[in-house]
Order: C-alpha cells, then sequence, then structure tokens
C-alpha cells in the first residue's frame, strides 16, 4: 500500500535533538524556541512568531488575542478543516461562511463582501492544498472595513502570492507542523503577528497567561500551548532544508499533473498566475458523469493498493454546528462538490516517480473500468 504521507526527517534534525537531550533544555525553554520562532517568521516576512502546540491551537490563540465580543463574526470558507470554526466558536464569535473558488478549492473572494456586518472584526482565508488565496481583494476589504485578516497557512508553507509568502500576507497568520506538513515538528504550530502587541498577548495565552510581575496570578484565562525545545529542534533543521522540500514538491505536482492531464474524468490542481503552488497534497476532483462518488473511488483505488484520504466536508454540513442551529438552510455548492467528488493520492515529501507512476496507473485503471 503506497501511503499519503510520510515526514522526512534529516541528520540535522537528529543532531539538534541530540543537543537538546545533551542540555537537558527538553520543554518549552531552550535556543530552538526562539530560533525556531525567529527563522520561520523572517522566511515568511512576518514580525513576530509565537510557537504553540500545534496548528489548531495556533487557530484557538490567533483569534482569542483579538479580544472579540460574543456574537461577533469571522469570514471563512465552509470548505476547510473544522480547526477554523472552532477557533470562533471557541471564544463566543460566529463563523460567517462563504463559498469555494471552483479553480483552486480556496475561497471564493467574490462573497465575501456581501457577507460583511457591522459586527465582522476579521476575515480568515484558508490557502487551501497548496494553492494561495486570492489575497489583494481580501486586503483591500479589510483596509475599507477596518477588519483583521488571519491567514490559515497550515497547507501552504512556501507558497507564495505574486512573489510575496503566504504568511506574510495579512495581520496575523497560523501554521501547523504536523507529520504530514511540508514543514514538521511531529505537532507543533506557529503564529504569526504584525503587531507587537498581538504577539505578546500570543505569547501569554500559550502560557496560562502568567503574569510577568507575579506569575501564579491571573488575571486572564489562557492555556497550555506551548512547544517543546526538541519539537523546536526538528522545526529549525526543518526550516533549513525548506528550499528541498518545496522543490520535491513541485516536481510532485507536476509529474502527476503530466500523467493524469489525459483523463476526462477528473480535474487536477491548477497554478494560477498570481501564485506558487506548493501541491501540499495533490487532489482531484471526479467530474459529473463519473457514476460514484470519492468514497467509491478511493475504495476502488484502495483495492489497487493506492491509499488515499477525503476531502473536507464543508462546515455548513458538519453535524455539530447543525446540531447548535448553527448554518441552518445554508447551501454552498462547491464546498459540497469538492466534499462528494474530492480527494487526494499519495504526496509525501518520500514519494519517488516509480510510486507515482504506479498510482497514476491505478488512477487511470479505475476510471477506464467504468
Amino acid at each position: 500500500m503506497i501511503p499519503v504521507s510520510e515526514p522526512l526527517l534529516d541528520e540535522q534534525a537528529s543532531k539538534y535533538v541530540h543537543e537538546c537531550m545533551q542540555t537537558n533544555w527538553i520543554s518549552s525553554e531552550g535556543r530552538f524556541i526562539q530560533e525556531f520562532e525567529s527563522q520561520w517568521a523572517n522566511y515568511c516576512g512576518m514580525e513576530h512568531g509565537v510557537a504553540v502546540s500545534n496548528g489548531t491551537t495556533a487557530l484557538q490563540v490567533a483569534v482569542a488575542c483579538l479580544g472579540l465580543e460574543p456574537g461577533d463574526e469571522i469570514i471563512m470558507p465552509s470548505f476547510t478543516i473544522i480547526s477554523c470554526a472552532l477557533a470562533a466558536v471557541e471564544v463566543g464569535a460566529l463563523p460567517v461562511l462563504v463559498d469555494s473558488d471552483p479553480r483552486t478549492w480556496c475561497m471564493a473572494v467574490d462573497q465575501i463582501e456581501e457577507k460583511i456586518t457591522p459586527r465582522t472584526r476579521s476575515i480568515m482565508p484558508v490557502h487551501m492544498y497548496g494553492h494561495p488565496v486570492d489575497m489583494d481583494p481580501i486586503l483591500e476589504l479589510a483596509r475599507k472595513y477596518n477588519l483583521i485578516v488571519i491567514e490559515d497557512a497550515a497547507e501552504a508553507h512556501g507558497a507564495e502570492y505574486k512573489g510575496r509568502k503566504i504568511g506574510g500576507l495579512g495581520d496575523l497568520s497560523c501554521f501547523s507542523f504536523y507529520a504530514n506538513k511540508i514543514i514538521t515538528t511531529g505537532e507543533g504550530g506557529m503564529v504569526l503577528a504584525r503587531n507587537a502587541d498581538h504577539a505578546e498577548k500570543l505569547r501569554s495565552l500559550r502560557n496560562l497567561s502568567f503574569r510577568k510581575d507575579r506569575r501564579f496570578y491571573h488575571t486572564e484565562l489562557g492555556h497550555n500551548y506551548r512547544l517543546t525545545n526538541l519539537q523546536a529542534a526538528i522545526g529549525v533543521a526543518q526550516v533549513e532544508q525548506i528550499e528541498n522540500h518545496l522543490a520535491k514538491k513541485r516536481w510532485m505536482g507536476k509529474l502527476y499533473t503530466e500523467k493524469l492531464k489525459h483523463l476526462p474524468q477528473i480535474s487536477l490542481p491548477v497554478e494560477e498566475p498570481w501564485a506558487k503552488n506548493v501541491y501540499w497534497m495533490y487532489g482531484l476532483v471526479l467530474t459529473d458523469d463519473v457514476p460514484y462518488d470519492a468514497e467509491e473511488f478511493a475504495r476502488r483505488l484502495k483495492n489497487e493498493g493506492v491509499d488515499t484520504r477525503p476531502f473536507f466536508v464543508g462546515m455548513h454540513e458538519q453535524p455539530v454546528f447543525q446540531q447548535k442551529g448553527m448554518f441552518i438552510g445554508e447551501r454552498y455548492p462547491v464546498a459540497e462538490r469538492l466534499a462528494r467528488r474530492g480527494l487526494y493520492l499519495p504526496s509525501g515529501l518520500t514519494i519517488t516517480e516509480a510510486q507515482i507512476e504506479t498510482v497514476s496507473a491505478a488512477v487511470k485503471k479505475v476510471l477506464e473500468q467504468n
């Protein structure tokens, strides 16, 4: 079975982890924490980096640092991971949804302005599967309506929008360093901030809101969302290798496209002229004339020895939110189609040309059986 993704670590990561072990700085203090934060912030073109325990907690503290009131609104795509909506709900805010662009699978930026109300405080673009959101219209709306932009860049390490790194365009940006990400620390995440006040609040929120003047005296509620020095050591080594990782991902994406583009039953990832797609995961979407959905397609591919993963289910179709009376009657046709007819293929950094050939042959074989 060809797995969907695998982490790629090197000798430098082992060296840095060994240094942590030798110095006994293995928890949330040590040189690699600040080094990882500063390196990643600099790489993305942001002023401040705040490492946290994972991508979900990155979103949670990013939203929490805004000081929102119950009923305030955050506009985001329906087609995303539940962590985005969870971050809003956790602070009593309301996720307000838009549909997706059928080409890039990112949020439909032309639907955002009609969703802005006097309670709107933020827009959360999600860079999907390695392709950036069209950011200029979002940044223009943010200036027009005085809104905070929180980029969810968990799936787009190193991607670019008009020559600028994703994660360096908004006011805040959130990253995941889970094992299947382009940069990994096993588990881990980071929030990048442009504003020093936001960064200070983020550092407080990730560390139980300890006061600087009196450690165990709390005037705010925070969380224990710290990253360890051991994880940060791996992260530093990963950042040093990011250009190699990106080259491998783009090679993978182009090779898959070359081998699959002739198949009329599927649509493939695009790269808009203003974007650099890093193909975090190589997805495909079945056309409407294929007589089964992505779940059945995945089952048939598995019978051929190819493991896959389904696309996200839209937030408006999540039972947990419907049970709370949220998104009742809302429809987002593109998100619904992506959820039913989309999946992604093995895309890990250790994938070989022979494996891509095997996967592509299996895709072709299954599609030709109909």
